[in-house]
């Protein structure tokens, strides 16, 4: 934390981590990845997340097919694992890989459906990367945080150089791109440009796992002062209205067969949330319902706050940690949404009171995972200077140890800050 107050020191550290991050990822994790997916004998394809969704908006705006039809998935398995997968095959993936999206990410990816996919590939994961190096500043401006530049620069580089960054680049998952919505939209709530915060909350509904809870808190915050803030709501509904029917038009029916997808994936492609993979079953189901009523609690009772009030920013904060928790979901790129919950946290650390011991250290332990995957991944990849790929594999995902317990560790350190809070004009 001693960091924070020599911005220049940070900004040289935050660089040399960043490159050692992605020197560890192309020279040891991927090469250790690649030679286990050979050990195994798995389909190896393209392995993109964004493969179906391009496939899927390809085909119907080009050719008028179904993106959820079984013609089109088996032609989606074909691209990301390099054949059909075969029911009958025990040793085959159960990840189906399908198109599992609300139809209108279409039109997102409308304007590469002509491109052959390679080059789709490279340019989405550099949108991704710039994405998430965008939506560092956007949620500072969110949180009304006012660093010095080279602190803005070191913590952008941070977040690039995390291991979340790295997945999203390699696997063009859309994840990065709807957190860059939702940055987008609470750092224009916060301007006060609902209009334009409504509009781009419509469009993070494209994934609504990860960005549905909140989007949920922008609208209960929207009832805290309706007068003043109804031109989200109705920005928001008018454009998920225009996307609903556009669609419908050009395929008529794909709202059921998109519900009917939903209700098939958790056979296939969900994993259990941090929660039942901590605690047992039961356990799990009761504190993830009792987290849901005790944010419903939280929110409603600062859904008044001003946009650059503190209980706004804890507010993300515990929308984003509550999200990560209860996900269904384990991919590290989810974790991009805990960016706002960590710059809050950083923000208020100095201001504990020496007494605010719990803060202090949930407020350490939350940092401390992540600063363990920029160490480790940096150490490693000075090792790889010394050693071969090889003899390294098998400490290879040493700096993905602390991943599942970050999203806990961060909820606990907002649960701890936020315990004396009170409402503020």
């Amino acid at each position: 934390m001693k960091l924070l107050t020599r911005p220049w020191l940070l900004l040289a550290v935050s660089t040399i981590v960043t490159l050692g991050v992605w020197h560890w990822a192309k020279t040891i994790l991927v090469p250790a990845y690649t030679a286990k997916v050979l050990a195994e004998k798995r389909p190896v394809g393209n392995n993109s997340d964004l493969y179906p969704r391009w496939l899927g908006a390809r085909e119907m705006l080009l050719h008028g097919r179904d993106p959820y039809g079984a013609d089109v998935t088996r032609e989606i398995q074909t691209g990301f694992y390099g054949r059909p997968l075969d029911p009958q095959n025990s040793s085959d993936p159960t990840a189906r890989e399908s198109f599992v999206y609300p139809l209108y990410v279409v039109f997102l990816l409308a304007p590469t459906v002509t491109w052959s996919f390679h080059t789709v590939a490279e340019v989405v994961r550099w949108l991704l990367l710039a994405s998430i190096a965008c939506s560092v500043p956007l949620w500072m401006v969110a949180l009304k945080i006012r660093p010095r530049w080279p602190l803005m620069i070191a913590a952008t580089l941070l977040a690039l150089g995390s291991y979340p960054a790295v997945e999203e680049y390699f696997q063009q998952n859309l994840t990065a791109l709807v957190i860059f919505f939702l940055a987008a939209a609470a750092a224009a709530a916060s301007r006060n440009w609902l209009t334009l915060s409504g509009f781009l909350l419509a469009l993070a509904t494209v994934k609504p796992d990860t960005t549905g809870l909140v989007i949920l808190w922008f609208l209960l915050w929207v009832t805290g002062n309706w007068k003043q803030r109804n031109r989200l709501f109705w920005s928001f509904t008018v454009t998920i209205a225009a996307l609903l029917l556009s669609t419908e038009a050009m395929s008529p029916g794909w709202i059921s067969r998109f519900a009917a997808a939903v209700r098939e994936y958790p056979a296939y492609g969900t994993d259990p949330n941090i929660l039942q993979v901590l605690l047992r079953s039961q356990v799990a189901e009761f504190l993830g319902l009792v987290l849901i009523v005790l944010l419903i609690g939280i929110c409603w009772r600062w859904r008044k706050a001003a946009p650059d009030s503190k209980q706004f920013g804890w507010a993300l904060a515990w929308v984003a940690a509550v999200t990560l928790v209860v996900l269904p979901k384990l991919a590290a790129y989810n974790q991009l949404l805990l960016i706002p919950a960590l710059l809050v946290l950083a923000r208020g650390y100095s201001r504990f009171p020496s007494t605010g011991f719990l803060r202090r250290t949930m407020t350490k332990g939350a940092f401390a995972c992540q600063i363990w995957q920029w160490l480790a991944a940096t150490a490693l990849s000075v090792c790889s200077l010394l050693f071969s790929a090889a003899r390294l594999r098998a400490v290879a995902e040493a700096p993905m140890y602390t991943l599942l317990a970050l999203p806990p560790l961060t909820l606990l350190a907002v649960f701890s800050c936020t315990l004396p809070l009170r409402e503020e004009k």
